[in-house]
């Protein structure tokens, strides 16, 4: 049994997170979309969707938390990031002239711009390959260079290569997940990834946060 709690702070695709979990949870679960702190405290899993900018995302999260027990709550609960989710996480981002953010994974948040062939679209969105790079459980039943979905301008680049959990490749080769204890974190949208986004959603809602 898990009870998941999407984190709500006014940005992103929550609703289209909690119906593809709907879909894939036993009878015994339940998903919420919540901004009450109290709500995430008694949930045993955390999902914090989103788009947009991570300046954004840290002001409206800043709306509804502390950020220190948000930080708290995410360290020690099985916790999944999807695209501003994974973002973040980082100690900073590069993006509107600079922003700090929740410093719980060390590492930046990169423009593609500049750093790809100029003849490449930017945003990068679409179908691309997640190669793996870690055993996870997040990955059971889930084939290397499995297609997923996505939608992004931005990358994360980890302080420690050890917490890169897979690659794509779009010109330069990026971090499309990472991970650390109870931590996982995706660039790309598994909601929006047919059957191996699915699976990955119910790996993580059978997962215990423990490697």
């Amino acid at each position: 049994m898990s009870d998941v709690a999407i984190i709500d702070y006014g940005m992103g695709n929550v609703h289209s997170v909690q119906k593809a979990l709907i879909k894939i949870i036993d009878k015994h679960s339940s998903v919420r979309v919540t901004n009450n702190i109290d709500v995430i405290k008694d949930c045993s899993h955390i999902v914090f969707p989103g788009q947009g900018a991570a300046n954004e995302c840290m002001q409206n999260i800043s709306k509804y938390f502390g950020l220190d027990e948000l930080s708290y709550l995410f360290q020690n609960k099985p916790f999944l990031g999807i695209c501003m989710g994974l973002q973040v996480l980082m100690t900073s981002s590069e993006e509107n002239n600079s922003c700090r953010c929740l410093d719980i994974l060390p590492g930046e948040v990169l423009g593609m711009q500049g750093k790809i062939n100029k003849n490449l679209k930017i945003p990068h969105m679409g179908w691309n390959k997640v190669r793996q790079e870690k055993d996870h459980p997040i990955w059971n039943g889930i084939e290397d260079n499995s297609f997923f979905y996505f939608v992004h301008s931005y990358y994360v680049k980890p302080t420690n290569d050890l917490n890169v959990l897979s690659l794509t490749d779009y010109d330069i080769s990026f971090a499309s997940s990472v991970y650390d204890k109870n931590i996982v974190a995706v660039q790309f949208h598994p909601e929006k990834s047919s059957a191996s986004g699915l699976k990955l959603l119910q790996n993580f809602i059978n997962w215990n946060g423990e490697l």
